[in-house]
């Protein structure tokens, strides 16, 4: 194995630099990984722009929160990926092409998918399941999923699907995307930018409201799902695309006996996102198999056009997750 990798730091300017650092070796419970792609999330860009040091931080860090590879070496105490697996993680600091992880943060990649793809699921498949077993989700229930036109969301829409949704209604402020949404199998659209979310949701579902909402918007948005769900039903909070604050109506969470649940699967927590890992194999790693689950991907480039990838997605213009595949 090479004693030195390419690693893609932020922190130094208003992109990504790549620079040479030492390949490390991992320790108790983790996993070294030789990687073959990573994928973008929200958050990348974000941090970018607080760490540029022309109006930021100015702190030097190691992009990336997801990857595609194959083991290359283990540290003590583990027992489960073996050398020359092929798998699929999560971790801070993956946009390497060595990447250590716990062991517990990593999936076997299913025969047939490739390691583009698999770049691009991890985050998707946990966050989005972890997310309806946070709102007891039960099969036959209808979900509202906001901002469905994410990389994240359009996962969040097919898994909803596998594991039973009576009904998938998606958000999009778009109407160019509402085919997109429909393929994906959303059962219902509303173009937020033409249609009142709250009062659209209640009409499709006869007055009802749905069973659980994912939000990834926040702000107003979340606000208008409040009195677009059910009696009883769930509303759990995933992310912030819009406005971290939101002003809400306490009636209408009063009056519907509403359960308000905030998630976020960080690595601060590692056994908790091992648990939620953990959770994707019985129904979703075989959905993932079958063809009935796959990311959405909008672009992929090779790992030093990663400025290119950037400027992709400052435009919110992606269609699904942009991947750099690792030479």
């Amino acid at each position: 194995m090479p004693r030195t990798m390419t690693a893609l730091f932020g922190g130094t300017g208003p992109d990504w630099e790549c620079r040479e650092v030492p390949v490390p070796d991992p320790a108790p419970g983790q996993v070294l990984v030789r990687t073959e792609a990573v994928a973008f999330n929200n958050a990348d860009t974000a941090m970018l722009d607080a760490a540029d040091p022309a109006n930021g931080t100015g702190k030097e860090y190691v992009a990336g929160f997801e990857f595609a590879g194959e083991i290359a070496a283990v540290g003590e105490g583990v027992h489960g990926p073996a050398v020359g697996e092929r798998v699929m993680g999560t971790t801070a600091r993956s946009f390497a092409q060595n990447v250590l992880a716990d062991h517990r943060h990593v999936l076997p990649i299913p025969d047939g998918v490739g390691y583009d793809e698999a770049a691009a699921l991890p985050t998707g498949l946990l966050t989005e399941h972890g997310a309806l077993r946070a709102g007891s989700f039960q099969a036959g229930q209808s979900v509202l999923i906001t901002a469905a036109s994410s990389g994240i969301g359009l996962i969040g829409v097919q898994i909803a699907k596998v594991i039973g949704a009576g009904a998938v209604i998606a958000t999009t402020r778009s109407a160019a995307r509402r085919e997109l949404l429909t393929r994906t199998g959303a059962d219902v659209v509303v173009v937020t930018d033409e249609q009142d979310l709250t009062q659209t949701v209640l009409e499709a579902t006869g007055q009802d409201g749905v069973d659980v909402v994912l939000d990834h918007v926040g702000g107003q948005t979340f606000a208008d799902c409040l009195p677009a769900t059910r009696v009883d039903g769930h509303v759990v909070n995933i992310g912030r695309l819009g406005q971290v604050r939101s002003t809400i109506d306490l009636d209408a969470l009063s009056y519907r006996h509403l359960r308000l649940r905030g998630v976020s699967f960080g690595f601060t927590r590692a056994a908790e996102l091992g648990a939620v890992m953990a959770e994707l194999t019985p129904q979703v790693l075989p959905a993932v198999a079958e063809g009935r689950i796959r990311p959405v991907i909008d672009t992929t480039l090779p790992f030093d056009q990663a400025k290119t990838a950037a400027a992709r997605l400052r435009t919110h213009q992606a269609h699904g997750k942009v991947v750099l595949s690792m030479p």
